[in-house]
């Protein structure tokens, strides 16, 4: 989203917490303040609570931009074990995530890790169903550029990608899932004279392919990792023979290092690219700017085969349950990986805040600017 507002309500408590503990001496538990009782209620909380199997809490937000119109958001975050985890396994987590816009706009979403016994065995599942007014100007840099190219038009989509890996070394993991995709363009404002109606692969797409992976992974925690580092592949098949509406084959690399800097201080780097080869459809090409990287910048403004993006960030613990962070970035879209080297590399930079909404699970809301865009987001866990 280019240009978004966002105020949600528990960060406005969460600031006038942070006030209050900075002026205030500690209060005894039967003396909590109504902004911490407000908190509680939602979920927020310093401890982990299993006692009920998944520790829940709930976050809403009121929020406004030019293509959704006002609307209301929230997110519902799990932290869980399954039975056969072990002690020390990392806590696993989900993320269900929905919102509604004055503007007919809608979406709801899962996010899922689970991490069973010593962390042998790995589940990841994203899903989501969205209607969304956006924007298409066509594929390549030189459209994205120009305005005249712009035209708006709903987004109706389903996104379905569970995932399963299993530990063959220590820290390494394979694995393999299934990728659906299914996008429908609809209320054109061009009409029959829409980019979007007369590209060869319609306005309605299926894309379905077979996913196999492959991780190197020493994060201590994958929500708000401290320290280690992620090398992560995934390569997809995507087959009429599997119900695709066409052939063509993409490859998603993601490299994260992470240094911690003082006991809550985290320096992290983060190197992405989705590179795709074959019959690709307007809806599948390599997407610059979303809520992970190039923050900021308008989703699918910039489109093409193949995108890579570098991002450096600093993570700021201020106080108590309140941090912030600022980052620095880049990224180019090219026909082909080999035209990278002498693309238009767009640059990138925000600052966000980040509350504690959960041990180690930050609520997140942040500021992007970028060539001549900018925009805000308000998202549950770190960008990477």
């Amino acid at each position: 989203m280019r240009t978004t507002l966002v105020i949600p309500l528990a960060l406005a408590l969460a600031a006038a917490n942070a006030a209050a503990q900075s002026s205030e001496p500690a209060q005894d538990p039967e003396h909590v303040g109504w902004i911490d009782k407000i908190l509680n209620k939602l979920g927020a909380s310093k401890q982990v609570d299993l006692s009920h199997g998944i520790d829940w809490g709930v976050l809403p937000g009121p929020f406004y931009n030019p293509e959704m119109g006002f609307g209301i958001g929230a997110a519902a975050i799990g932290l869980y074990k399954p039975k056969n985890a072990e002690e020390d396994t990392q806590l696993s987590t989900v993320n269900i995530h929905g919102f509604a816009t004055t503007t007919g706009a809608l979406g709801i979403g899962v996010d899922n890790n689970t991490f069973f016994a010593d962390d042998s065995y790995r589940f990841v599942f994203s899903g989501a169903l969205i209607n969304i007014p956006t924007s298409y100007w066509g594929i390549g840099y030189d459209n994205a550029v120009n305005d005249a190219n712009k035209e708006g038009y709903t987004r109706r989509g389903v996104v379905f990608k569970p995932r399963v890996m299993m530990r063959v070394q220590p820290n390494t993991y394979i694995g393999g899932g299934i990728d659906v995709e299914y996008d429908d363009a609809t209320q054109l404002d061009r009409g029959a004279n829409s980019a979007l109606a007369t590209d060869p692969h319609g306005t309605r797409v299926l894309s379905s392919g077979l996913t196999a992976h492959f991780s190197y992974d020493t994060r201590d925690f994958l929500p708000n990792p401290y320290k280690g580092q992620a090398l992560l592949l995934n390569g997809t098949i995507f087959r009429r023979a599997l119900g695709s509406d066409t052939d063509f084959e993409s490859l998603e690399f993601t490299y994260d290092r992470y240094f911690r800097m003082r006991e809550r201080d985290v320096l992290a780097f983060d190197i992405y690219g989705k590179f795709n080869w074959g019959d690709v459809p307007w809806s599948m090409m390599s997407i610059l700017g979303d809520n992970k990287h190039m923050r900021g910048y308008f989703m699918g403004q910039y489109r093409d085969k193949a995108m890579l993006t570098a991002q450096v960030e600093y993570r700021w613990h201020i106080v108590g349950r309140q941090g912030m962070v600022f980052w620095l970035a880049t990224g180019a879209i090219a026909g082909n990986p080999g035209g990278l080297t002498s693309a238009h590399w767009l640059p990138n930079g925000g600052v966000g805040y980040r509350f504690e909404f959960k041990p180690r699970v930050n609520v997140r809301f942040d500021v992007g600017v970028g060539r001549q865009t900018k925009g805000a987001y308000f998202q549950i866990n770190e960008a990477f």
